[in-house]
């Protein structure tokens, strides 16, 4: 009996979220086909701070959140970012923000994320094991620091009345207190313990796993960018940037930042924007390997000890895809890293990417009503990382002609239309 042909799709974008899909998808019987330009080091995923955040079942789009963070750039100090060059994209967006909001929306938007969350664990397991590196997931949870008594009491108040979903966590003991302002070498006026959250342990070396599984399973990848999707008679297809056109039986937009411009292109605008983190590294670091994520919110900023070194992250910078990077930001970093005794040593990286994130805070998966053969998945804004393994088992459910959870309909495009 012959074998049956694959079916064949074309995942526009090798960030997390596309490579993780391709892989899931190529497991699942698809002939899979990446465009890409192969540079994994320059995916948002690659340089956030590793952190699963089971933990975050809140969408950062609130009013208490935007009237905090406002507040806290109009003092001069905060994480946000609003570049004067870039005021035509970020004005827009800040209009949309606000009225993806209302509180509505907002309790909507945590029933959703919630759901996606409450698999996002599991759905890492499954990932680590399945391509042959679960050493690469860590469960020990993370920490948030304050050295601050009054915002201490303040921040921790706050998350006893935030929901998160599977995380659990406690207020330190003065005894683990003691340990952290041991291990840290600065006071801690007060600390939150998350008990199991997770980290990836390298996200180089995930990257390479990831890649490595997909590609012996067959995989394809076709260095290069989309610069433009076509739809002719219901279907999509993409011209490559070398002038090449592809038409695939199936797509799958997954491009990160870049995949609202080639929708736009088609017409159907969508309010994405690129929100953008910085980090500095050192390969050289004294802090101990056991240590979990350390996040300091009276900084806005989080540490982790990696495989490759102690990276410092941190902020959010509304602003075009390829605008410049902003020198300061990298200065206040290390100027933080210094205040708090970092042990960042020898000579330092510094990256900065873009986060795809939409009004609402939350990703956009579904099947295209405008292409029958476009399927998408963007948007997944700090959560990338973390979502990036469920989404790939949904989109392959999906791809089949599965039936998708019933949350679907919320991350549908269509809740952008005017």
């Amino acid at each position: 009996m012959l074998e049956q042909p694959k079916k064949d799709i074309l995942v526009v974008g090798g960030g997390i979220v596309g490579l993780c899909c391709a892989l899931r998808l190529q497991q699942a019987g698809w002939q899979t086909t990446i465009v890409d330009p192969g540079d994994f080091s320059r995916a948002a995923a690659s340089g956030n701070a590793g952190h699963i955040a089971i933990e975050q079942t809140e969408p950062l789009a609130s009013r208490a959140a935007l009237r905090t963070t406002l507040g806290q750039f109009v003092q001069g100090r905060g994480p946000l970012g609003l570049p004067l060059r870039d005021i035509g994209t970020w004005v827009p967006f800040a209009g949309k923000l606000y009225r993806f909001s209302a509180p509505a929306r907002h309790e909507a938007g945590k029933v959703v994320l919630g759901a996606l969350l409450a698999d996002a664990m599991p759905a890492w397991r499954r990932l680590a094991d399945d391509i042959g590196a679960s050493d690469l997931l860590i469960e020990r949870g993370h920490v948030l620091v304050w050295q601050d008594a009054e915002r201490a009491a303040d921040g921790i108040a706050a998350w006893r009345k935030t929901g998160t979903g599977t995380a659990t966590f406690h207020e330190a003991s003065p005894t683990e207190r003691a340990d952290l302002e041991q291990c840290l070498g600065i006071r801690a006026a007060g600390a939150l313990i998350f008990e199991n959250t997770g980290q990836v342990a390298d996200l180089g070396r995930l990257f390479q796993a990831l890649f490595a599984a997909w590609h012996d399973a067959d995989g394809r990848l076709i260095r290069g960018s989309v610069r433009k999707i076509d739809i002719v008679d219901g279907l999509a297809s993409a011209r490559l940037d070398g002038g090449e056109t592809i038409h695939p039986g199936t797509m799958l937009l997954a491009a990160g930042a870049r995949s609202g411009a080639l929708l736009d292109s088609l017409g159907h605008k969508v309010p994405l924007i690129a929100e953008r983190g910085y980090h500095v590294q050192a390969a050289n670091s004294r802090w101990q390997m056991g240590m979990p994520p350390v996040v300091f919110p009276e900084r806005s900023i989080i540490a982790t000890r990696f495989e490759s070194g102690l990276r410092v992250a941190g902020f959010v910078e509304f602003a075009g895809v390829d605008s410049p990077a902003d020198p300061r930001r990298w200065k206040i970093l290390e100027r933080h890293a210094r205040d708090l005794s970092l042990p960042l040593e020898g000579a330092l990286t510094r990256w900065m990417g873009a986060r795809p994130t939409l009004p609402d805070y939350l990703p956009a998966m579904g099947r295209a009503r405008f292409a029958r053969n476009l399927l998408y998945a963007f948007g997944h804004n700090h959560l990338g990382l973390t979502l990036a393994p469920i989404t790939a088992e949904i989109m392959s459910r999906l791809a089949l002609g599965g039936t998708p959870p019933r949350f679907m309909t919320s991350l549908d495009l269509d809740r952008f239309k005017p």
